[in-house]
């Protein structure tokens, strides 16, 4: 990513109300669908600056990656102990078979072969540990926010169910989340296009708006992996490993 995007990040990551509703959202989905031990072992691919990594913490001892120095740094801070810096698909410092949960949330889009990705992180999880993977939907929604990000590309649910279905793992469950703002969503960038706008700067809306997108955004933890959500910005996966 490009170092505009990590500075928003550092800058947004516990304001945005995008990361503030997806963390809520990705811990409901880890209480019902990591399955984890007390004192699991956790690890997160591509942490960025940390922003995750106390949610994480939440539900067992949480190890972490990040290639990008600064990000690592402040994750770093976050976590108070070192952060790997180990790229996918070779992951040279990680452990193997050693993980009860391993997160890779927005992380598979930026790496050119998804499918060693995801095979080396299956050599990392204990049997029967749990992949829990974000990434973005509809290649159709590509706009300047994937260029500086330097995605690979955006996913169909049936392109991530193929990745996982051709893994060592078990797929069980996928599925759309950010559904709700969908239409908002398409409509904003339908605008920004025919004004030539499609910028890539994320801001943070003014308060009231930023609460309220929050809430909306957040309302989906009690939906996501329960109910088959309407196509979103976003798709999730749960796999086991064999």
């Amino acid at each position: 990513m490009e170092r505009l995007v990590y500075q928003q990040m550092a800058e947004l990551d516990d304001r945005h109300w995008w990361y503030r509703a997806r963390r809520r959202i990705l811990a409901e989905l880890i209480r019902r669908e990591g399955h984890l031990p007390r004192h699991a072992h956790i690890l997160e691919i591509g942490c960025g600056t940390g922003h995750n990594l106390a949610m994480l913490g939440e539900f067992g001892h949480v190890d972490a990656l990040e290639l990008d120095d600064e990000a690592r740094a402040l994750s770093e801070k976050r976590l108070g102990r070192k952060i790997m810096r180990s790229p996918l698909p070779e992951l040279s410092e990680v452990r193997d078979r050693h993980y009860d949960l391993i997160g890779a949330f927005d992380v598979i889009e930026h790496i050119d072969d998804d499918a060693a990705a995801v095979a080396a992180i299956a050599t990392k999880l204990k049997p029967g540990g749990k992949l829990m993977i974000a990434v973005p939907a509809h290649r159709w929604m590509w706009t300047a926010h994937d260029v500086v990000n330097h995605h690979k590309r955006r996913y169909s649910k049936r392109a991530l169910k193929a990745l996982i279905d051709n893994s060592p793992m078990r797929l069980d469950k996928i599925g759309y989340f950010n559904s709700l703002l969908f239409p908002l969503a398409v409509a904003e960038r339908a605008v920004s296009k025919l004004r030539g706008r499609d910028s890539a700067d994320v801001k943070l809306p003014p308060a009231p708006l930023n609460t309220a997108l929050e809430r909306v955004f957040a309302a989906e933890r009690y939906l996501v992996g329960r109910l088959p959500l309407p196509p979103g910005l976003s798709l999730f996966a749960v796999a086991s490993a064999r």
